[in-house]
């Protein structure tokens, strides 16, 4: 079905007609503060490698990934009953990278904004993929994985939120201590769906996602993204953008029990200068 929204030429859009059991584990991981990724356990060697592990990590999403100031660091996040695949610095043809090699797996690697992001604007990154999640679909719940996505949750009004929108964020309240972002926007990898395609949500319109990339023809290759945020929020959602509340990495291919290999290049997040 095609929607002409205000802001945009007109786009597809696509709405997913099956429901799937996974929303509110998204939700806890985009939106909340989920599980973090906990320390391995064993001998002193084991924990010395993690370390150090964690350490390289930290290091390269310093160097990789540019955003405004936050009080919070970049951090892995592991969703509760899914299998977890850290990130790790890769060198591809002497462009530093993070690497994940997913195996039927949803590896997150995020950033909240403390206090949010009041007028996000260009956002750069760059990423490569080896194969894409097989039998993938973005209009099915039960098939939505993507091998690369970046995540961005925002702060809106929720007084215009749906009785079950109202329930799904009281319910992430109580586990959490956090409410939902109002409005969640992903640029993903399709493996059918053409560019510019709008993917919303099969439980929830409040997240959507912009293909940005789409079948197998370049993989393998650095795609390289500069995307206008508010923008794109405009196109995908029909309003005016709230604050940023997160931004993050996202690798899914747990519900098509995939196994691939995908990369992160650089990744830089600017804000609009306030007018004058």
């Amino acid at each position: 079905m095609r929607h002409r929204l205000p802001f945009s030429r007109p786009r597809t859009f696509v709405r997913a007609s099956r429901h799937g059991r996974w929303l509110v584990a998204l939700f806890l991981a985009l939106g909340v503060a989920a599980c973090a990724v906990p320390p391995e356990r064993g001998d002193s060697d084991a924990e010395v490698v993690a370390s150090r592990r964690q350490l390289a990590l930290n290091r390269a999403a310093t160097r990789l990934l540019t955003t405004p100031p936050s009080t919070q660091a970049w951090q892995p996040f592991a969703l509760p009953g899914k299998r977890y695949v850290a990130y790790e610095p890769a060198d591809v043809l002497a462009r530093p990278s993070l690497r994940v090699k997913a195996d039927n797996s949803v590896s997150i690697f995020r950033r909240r904004f403390e206090p949010s992001l009041l007028a996000p604007g260009r956002l750069a990154f760059s990423w490569k993929v080896d194969a894409l999640p097989l039998g993938a679909d973005l209009a099915k719940a039960d098939a939505s994985d993507s091998p690369v996505g970046i995540v961005l949750g925002f702060e809106g009004d929720r007084t215009r939120w749906t009785p079950k929108m109202h329930r799904l964020s009281e319910m992430s309240r109580l586990l959490t201590g956090e409410e939902l972002p109002y409005a969640t926007l992903m640029y993903v990898w399709g493996s059918k769906e053409a560019p510019g395609t709008v993917v919303v949500n099969p439980r929830t319109d409040r997240i959507r996602k912009l293909v940005l990339d789409s079948g197998p023809s370049q993989l393998g290759r650095w795609r390289d993204h500069v995307r206008d945020v508010q923008a794109d929020y405009r196109q995908a959602f029909g309003e005016e953008p709230g604050p940023l509340r997160l931004v993050a990495l996202m690798t899914d291919t747990d519900n098509t029990g995939s196994t691939l290999t995908a990369w992160y290049g650089a990744l830089t997040l600017e804000s609009v200068a306030p007018a004058r």
